[in-house]
């Protein structure tokens, strides 16, 4: 386990938060490098507080680096854009046939849910945010949420691993669980991991929750337990997840470890407590995506300030 611990301290500053004190965020990262043009392409959104305008997720952005480090910012959507309350992760990456798709989270203006879109472009500064086509939709998949795209490209399949919502206490309303634009902050669901297959990028199956949080206010990931990113090793494959206690914790989860030989069945190696946290206001290290390139391995990953605002990093190793 210790090969893929490190001190987060340690990590660089990629993105400052748009704001000082709780509640600002730069974060969500998704990273990826393509071989064909040599760079890292990264994916990563601004928050504000509530009430902060323009609040909450506003502001989504991709950039490009020659070093993983270093990113120059090369498009942007706004959640005026969907109009949405919110915009969370997206996940870039090259499909079999060579275009670029980008999987992309935001609160549903029709039903206030979380769902997630697809886009196609040839370059990764080429989507037009009107050509998006649903992806996913919570309703269909007996959800209140999903959200968070991560994509792993193993052998002819993509996995996608999301964060999804299920309903956690009888009778809950409409009103209740989305009338805020955010069930996961409402105390009425668990946030598990969903898991769905495809051999193209486009068509997709559904395949159910793979990690689930059972065990709210027990266990430090008793209320959430979300697939960050997996990263193959040999035959096994090793998940960093982050995980939250309650609900008064989603905001700002810690990581853990877990590890699968088939992408569906996990066993947690860190049950007992996270092992990769700030030493910081909440302690927030969250989101945390995986690049293996060049003979390194870059971790990207959300991380909380001592002013309690979030900012995102890097640790190369």
């Amino acid at each position: 386990m210790n090969d893929f611990l490190f001190d987060p301290t340690a990590g660089e500053i990629v993105r400052e938060p748009p704001g000082t004190g709780p509640g600002y965020w730069a974060g969500a990262p998704g990273a990826t490098y393509d071989p064909l043009t040599d760079r890292f392409y990264l994916t990563y959104r601004y928050r504000r507080p509530r009430g902060v305008v323009p609040d909450r997720g506003a502001e989504f952005r991709i950039a490009v680096s020659d070093d993983g480090i270093r990113f120059t910012d090369l498009w942007r959507l706004e959640k005026s854009e969907l109009a949405s309350a919110s915009i969370e992760r997206g996940c870039l990456r090259r499909l079999p046939d060579g275009r670029f798709a980008l999987y992309l989270s935001y609160v549903g203006p029709a039903d206030q849910r979380w769902c997630v879109d697809r886009l196609e472009a040839a370059t990764p500064d080429g989507f037009a945010i009107t050509a998006r086509e649903p992806l996913f939709r919570a309703p269909d998949l007996g959800l209140e949420a999903i959200k968070d795209p991560w994509v792993l490209v193993t052998g002819p399949a993509l996995w996608m691993f999301t964060s999804i919502a299920a309903l956690a206490v009888e009778h809950a309303s409409a009103e209740q669980l989305h009338a805020t634009a955010d069930c996961y902050d409402t105390g009425l669901i668990l946030s598990h991991t969903g898991l769905a297959v495809s051999s193209d990028g486009r068509r997709w199956e559904w395949l159910g929750s793979v990690l689930a949080a059972t065990a709210p206010g027990r266990v430090w990931d008793g209320y959430s337990a979300r697939i960050g990113c997996v990263l193959p090793v040999g035959n096994l494959f090793v998940a960093y997840y982050d995980g939250a206690i309650g609900v008064e914790d989603h905001y700002d989860e810690r990581t853990g470890l877990a590890v699968s030989f088939d992408l569906r069945t996990w066993t947690r190696l860190t049950p007992d407590a996270p092992v990769l946290a700030s030493p910081h206001a909440t302690g927030c290290c969250r989101y945390f995506d995986v690049v293996v390139a060049r003979g390194r391995r870059y971790h990207y990953y959300e991380f909380a300030r001592p002013d309690g605002a979030h900012e995102l990093r890097v640790f190369v190793r």
